[in-house]
C-alpha cells in the first residue's frame, strides 16, 4: 500500500463559531390558571376561568453537519497491495526499486511538515508525519511539506492563526465546583481543589509523566536546501554524543549544501550536520554541533513485542506547533507501507510499519512513537490521508491512520549510518513485480536494465528460485505483493536465513534463503 505525506497549509478559520448542535429546544412554561373567585370585589373586572397557554418557542435549529469525505478513489490500490505499473517489469527487490507506479500523483508524501507524512507522518511528517501529496491518498510512509513562505521554496513553514472553537455541553464531575446560595442573590461560596496544577506530582506511568520525561530529549528540526526550500520535522536524542535520529525525508533538502538546526523545548538551538541517510528505510541521523554534555537519550523499546491495543504516545511539531503530544493505541502491526516525497524522480521507501491512531500531522515526521512506559517503539513517518486532503484544502491531515518505522529496524539502520555513513540493506537477489495482486510477489521474467531477473550466484539463485515463481510467505508472514516482500526483507539483516514459500506450476514449495547485502541507496 502507499501512503500520503502530510499537509501544506493551515485552513482558514470559520467566520463565526458553529451553533452548538446539542442546544436544548426552548419550551414555554404554561401559565397557571387564575384562581376562581365566587365573589369578585365590587368594580373589579371578572377574571377569566383560565389563561391560555403561551405558545411554545420554536426549537433551536442545529446547522447541518459538515462532513469530510475520506473515501479513496475507486481506482486507488487496495490496502496492502502494490501499485499497478504500466511496464511489465519491476525493479530488483534489493535496491533501488523504482517509485511505486502512479508516482507522484498517487504516491503520498511523508509525515514531516516541511522539507521532510505517515504523518512520514511532519507526515508520524516531521511527519508521522509525520507530507503534502499531490494526488489521491494511498497507503504508505508519508511526509508532507508545509506551504512555502513568500519568496522561499516549497517547504517553507507558514505561521498561521490557531482558532479554537468551544462546543457547548454538559460537564459531569470536575475537580472543583461552585455552590450558589439561593436564599439571596448577592453572594456565592466556592470550593477549591486541594492541589493546584503546579504542585501535583504525576506518576511516571501517566501520559503527563511520560511526556515530561521524553519532551526534553526531542527536537524540532529546521531543514533548508541550498535553493531555499525546506521545512520542519522532528527528531529525538539517540546517544550522548549528540546524534539525533529522524526521517530521511525530513533532512533530504539539506543533504547537499543545505542548513540544519535542531531546537530543544527549552529554546536552545544548535546547528547540525547530516551524518548519514537511508532513502529506502526513510531513516537519517544528524549530529549537533557543540552538543551539550547533559543529553539524555530516549530509551529504546522492543518493537517486536508490541501488541495491537497497546497505548502509544507521539511527540512532534504538527504544522509547526513544536512539542505537541498526542495519544492513541497500536492499531495494527506489519502494515506494508510504500511512500515517496511526491517528486517524479523520487525513489520509494518501504516499511513493515506499526499502525497507530495517535494523531500524526505534517511536522510529526521523525518524532518518537512511545509506549506507555516512555520507551521508543517507532519513528513516526507517514499518514494515510483522504484523497483531497483534510478540511477540503488539499492539505493532508490526520484521520487516525498513522504509520511508524519499528524501532528495532530503525536502530540497526541508525547504527550503520553512524559507523559507515551509508545504509546496508538485506536483499534476496531477484527482481520483483510491483503489480497490484493479492496472490503473492512474482519474480519477473526480465531484470532491470537488461540484468538477470534472478542474480546469478545470489541468494534467490542459490535457493533454487526462478523467474516466474510467486512468493507467498516469508517465514510466517503472508506476502501478497512485491512491495510487501521488499518491506519484509528489509526488516531483516544481511546474513539472516529465512524460509520462503513459493508457487511454481500450480504447486507449492518451500526453500531456505540466506539474505545478501547491498550497501548504499545507489
Amino acid at each position: 500500500m502507499s501512503t500520503e505525506n502530510e499537509g501544506t497549509a493551515v485552513p482558514p478559520a470559520p467566520s463565526a463559531p458553529p451553533v452548538p448542535v446539542d442546544a436544548p429546544a426552548a419550551s414555554a412554561q404554561p401559565q397557571p390558571p387564575a384562581p376562581h373567585t365566587s365573589h369578585p370585589a365590587p368594580g373589579a373586572p371578572e377574571a377569566p376561568a383560565s389563561t391560555p397557554e403561551a405558545p411554545a418557542a420554536p426549537p433551536a435549529q442545529a446547522p447541518a453537519p459538515v462532513t469530510q469525505a475520506h473515501q479513496a478513489p475507486q481506482d486507488q490500490p487496495a490496502p496492502q497491495g502494490g501499485e499497478v505499473p504500466q511496464a511489465p517489469t519491476a525493479p530488483d527487490a534489493s535496491w533501488p526499486p523504482p517509485p511505486p507506479p502512479g508516482t507522484p500523483a498517487q504516491t503520498p508524501t511523508y509525515g514531516a511538515g516541511g522539507g521532510d507524512g505517515f504523518g512520514h507522518g511532519d507526515g508520524p511528517g516531521n511527519g508521522p508525519g509525520e507530507g503534502a501529496g499531490g494526488g489521491a491518498g494511498g497507503w504508505g510512509a508519508s511526509y508532507q511539506q508545509p506551504a512555502p513562505k513568500p519568496g522561499r521554496g516549497r517547504g517553507g513553514l507558514v505561521a498561521g492563526v490557531l482558532i479554537a472553537a468551544l462546543v457547548a455541553g454538559g460537564l459531569g464531575g470536575g475537580l472543583g465546583y461552585t455552590l450558589a446560595r439561593n436564599n439571596d442573590g448577592n453572594g456565592s461560596t466556592t470550593v477549591s481543589a486541594s492541589d493546584t496544577g503546579g504542585s501535583v506530582k504525576r506518576d511516571a506511568g501517566t501520559v503527563a509523566g511520560v511526556a515530561a520525561k521524553a519532551l526534553p530529549s526531542t527536537v524540532t528540526i529546521q531543514a533548508e536546501g541550498s535553493n531555499g526550500e525546506g521545512g520542519t520535522g522532528t527528531g529525538f536524542v539517540f546517544d550522548k554524543e549528540g546524534h539525533i535520529v529522524t526521517n530521511n525525508h525530513v533532512v533530504a533538502e539539506a543533504v547537499d549544501g543545505g542548513k540544519l538546526s535542531a531546537t530543544f523545548p527549552d529554546g536552545k538551538k544548535y546547528d547540525a550536520q547530516v551524518v548519514g541517510h537511508a532513502q529506502g528505510y526513510d531513516v537519517a541521523v544528524i549530529k549537533l554541533e557543540n552538543a551539550p554534555s547533559d543529553l539524555n537519550p530516549l530509551p529504546l523499546g522492543d518493537s517486536d513485542k508490541v501488541a495491537v491495543g497497546d497505548s502509544t504516545i507521539a511527540i512532534g511539531a504538527p504544522f509547526g506547533l513544536s512539542n505537541t503530544v498526542t495519544t492513541g493505541i497500536i492499531s495494527a502491526k506489519n502494515r506494508p507501507v510504500a511512500s515517496s516525497d511526491g517528486s517524479a524522480d523520487s525513489k520509494a521507501s518501504y516499511m513493515s510499519a506499526l499502525q497507530t491512531d495517535a494523531s500524526i500531522n505534517p511536522g510529526n515526521s521523525g518524532g518518537p512513537l512511545l509506549d506507555a512506559q516512555g520507551n521508543v517503539i517507532g519513528i513516526n513517518s507517514a499518514i494515510q490521508s483522504s484523497s483531497n486532503g483534510s478540511f477540503g484544502t488539499g492539505q493532508a491531515g490526520s484521520i487516525g491512520l498513522g504509520f511508524a518505522i519499528p524501532i528495532n529496524q530503525a536502530e540497526f539502520v541508525a547504527q550503520q549510518l553512524i559507523e559507515n555513513g551509508k545504509p546496508v540493506y538485506a536483499k534476496i537477489g531477484a527482481s520483483v513485480s510491483l503489480e497490484e495482486t493479492t496472490n503473492g510477489a512474482k519474480l519477473t521474467e526480465q531484470g532491470v536494465g537488461g540484468s538477470d531477473p534472478v542474480e546469478k550466484g545470489g541468494p534467490a539463485d542459490d535457493a533454487g528460485l526462478k523467474p516466474g515463481d510467486v512468493i507467498t510467505k516469508l517465514d510466517d508472514r503472508v506476502i501478497d505483493s512485491g512491495p510487501t516482500l521488499i518491506g519484509e526483507i528489509w526488516t531483516h539483516k544481511p546474513g539472516d536465513e529465512v524460509t520462503v514459500t513459493y508457487e511454481r506450476g500450480g504447486k507449492q514449495h518451500t526453500t531456505e534463503v540466506t539474505l545478501g547485502s547491498k550497501v548504499g541507496d545507489d
